[in-house]
């Protein structure tokens, strides 16, 4: 990706926003079009000595020629900003992620489909109860392992949410590991684990084509051909 490029995408992002329907797009009340300043190279640079590891390329370059985070997929694009003199992602969701292990790698595995069928075989159902005190006390219990085991801290090291889809629905940037730079979904509240986004081929989704594919829908939206 060419600066050149980047920089045409902000403005096609903003000449989107001010179209004529540019409200009807997706998310578009929680993000309101705005896109934040892009980061200069020291801020970038400040950001990646914190965490520890140089993020995706794709994503550095929006950073620092689109801009820091705002308008986006769904509800936006997390903004990463200094508070206090630290670097943070904010967002709905953004706290689940540990700024301690962003330099670990992501799993290279990815999700076992044999935990989630093992934890979903195990929950109890309520016709297996005589009481229902006891099927609540058992299903909260379950609850609290699916808690534990799904959303342990390991699992998503070396990645950073980046948006939220609602229904506490969100998408996650991996940015260390063989997985660096793709986009992986994570619909856990649904009882789904974490799943890369893919193209038709069956390729990975990378920053910069989930970014992009999100904003030519937008402009098909927001700007109708007469």
């Amino acid at each position: 990706m060419t600066d050149q490029w980047w920089v045409d995408v902000r403005q096609r992002v903003e000449a989107t926003g001010a179209g004529p329907a540019g409200s009807k797009v997706f998310g578009a009340l929680g993000h309101q079009w705005v896109l934040e300043d892009p980061l200069a190279h020291g801020e970038l640079a400040e950001l990646e000595a914190q965490i520890g590891v140089r993020l995706p390329e794709e994503y550095r370059d929006f950073l620092l020629h689109v801009g820091a985070g705002g308008a986006g997929p769904a509800y936006g694009l997390f903004p990463v900003r200094r508070v206090q003199g630290r670097w943070r992602w904010e967002g709905d969701g953004a706290d689940l992620v540990d700024p301690s292990r962003l330099h670990e790698p992501f799993p290279d595995q990815g999700p076992d489909p044999e935990l989630l069928n093992d934890l979903l075989a195990q929950c109890p159902e309520e016709e297996d109860f005589v009481d229902t005190e006891d099927f609540d006390a058992a299903i909260e219990a379950w609850d609290e392992r699916w808690e534990t085991v799904m959303f342990a801290p390991g699992r998503t090291a070396g990645a950073i949410v980046i948006s939220h889809l609602g229904c506490a629905q969100r998408e996650w940037l991996i940015i260390s590991g063989s997985h660096r730079g793709t986009i992986w979904s994570d619909c856990r509240v649904d009882d789904v684990d974490l799943a890369p986004l893919l193209d038709d081929d069956g390729t990975p989704v990378r920053f910069a084509r989930w970014y992009t594919d999100w904003l030519e829908k937008a402009e098909r939206t927001g700007l109708p051909t007469p």
